[in-house]
């Protein structure tokens, strides 16, 4: 019995080796080359002695803590609407009704399409230049295009925000649904016939069932939000922007001593994601243990 057991955890791995093999060359050797340049050693540009000086230089930059605090604004704000509006959609979308068969479609489309498809729906649709703003203006609702509120280029990253909810949305929600219809309503059923109400039978029964698909969704989409770069390049002020944003602007500045500026920023933003996932990992596990 051993024997075969361990033949097949021998199989699973050969199974899996060309998966991890590359997770561990792309992303283990990008972390490794993106480290050693973050301390200095770029022997292409003549830096070859090791030092911290770029971490201490980019930690102790005002522009630096504001743009990590305006990822993280983005990101917390972005995962838990996501995470609220997804599970409040699937709890609809699990009931049979009339044209819930559309509606559960209409739900998904946005899972193909590519985040920068958003982004540019959002700046001819809401920027005061944007459709609504002149149809507003059209329709008397607006002394001057210009009067429209700025939803885009604006501190509180509402452009931004929109295309991650547009994007997020389902992909946290098919997760969740996909969990209550395998359910079914057996358990909410004896819920209700010892007296459970509404909330009592999401609060005791659902919730403990959806727990481990939400976390695990929403750890990603947060992950994806702190790294992502392009949305808020294209939507957000100039000053201060999100971390990966100034990373990429460090990174393709033509001053090339500011390249290990760039991956100490890269690094940052690394931890920041590991840390979460184990974080996850952390609590996937007392959730199931």
């Amino acid at each position: 019995m051993r024997h075969l057991f361990q033949s097949e955890c021998v199989r699973i791995w050969l199974m899996l080796a060309p998966a991890l093999a590359v997770i561990l060359l792309l992303f283990g050797g990008g972390v490794v080359v993106g480290f050693q340049q973050s301390i200095g050693y770029v022997p292409v540009l003549g830096l070859t002695t090791p030092t911290l000086r770029h971490y201490g230089e980019i930690l102790s930059d005002q522009s630096f803590r504001s743009s990590l605090l305006l990822t993280l604004y983005i990101s917390v704000t972005g995962t838990l609407l996501a995470t609220m509006l997804a599970v409040m959609a699937a709890l609809v979308l699990r009931h049979r009704f009339r044209g819930s068969g559309l509606a559960t479609m209409v739900f998904q489309l946005p899972l193909p399409a590519p985040h920068l498809v958003a982004a540019a729906g959002i700046i001819m649709l809401l920027t005061q230049s944007g459709l609504f703003a002149r149809m507003l203006y059209q329709l008397g609702g607006l002394a001057a295009p210009g009067d429209f509120p700025a939803l885009v280029y604006d501190r509180w990253q509402v452009g931004t925000l929109l295309v991650y909810l547009w994007k997020e949305v389902p992909f946290i929600g098919i997760a969740v649904l996909a969990v209550l219809k395998s359910v079914g309503n057996d358990y909410e059923e004896a819920a209700r016939t010892l007296g459970a109400n509404a909330w009592q039978r999401f609060r005791y029964i659902l919730l403990p069932l959806i727990l481990p698909g939400v976390v695990s969704t929403s750890a990603i989409v947060f992950a994806y939000m702190f790294g992502s770069f392009e949305v808020p390049l294209l939507l957000g002020q100039r000053h201060p922007t999100t971390l990966p944003v100034a990373a990429y602007r460090a990174y393709i500045d033509p001053d090339l001593g500011r390249r290990p500026e760039s991956m100490a920023m890269g690094m940052v933003i690394t931890a920041v994601v590991v840390l979460l996932l184990e974080f996850y990992r952390r609590l996937a596990r007392k959730m199931t243990g």
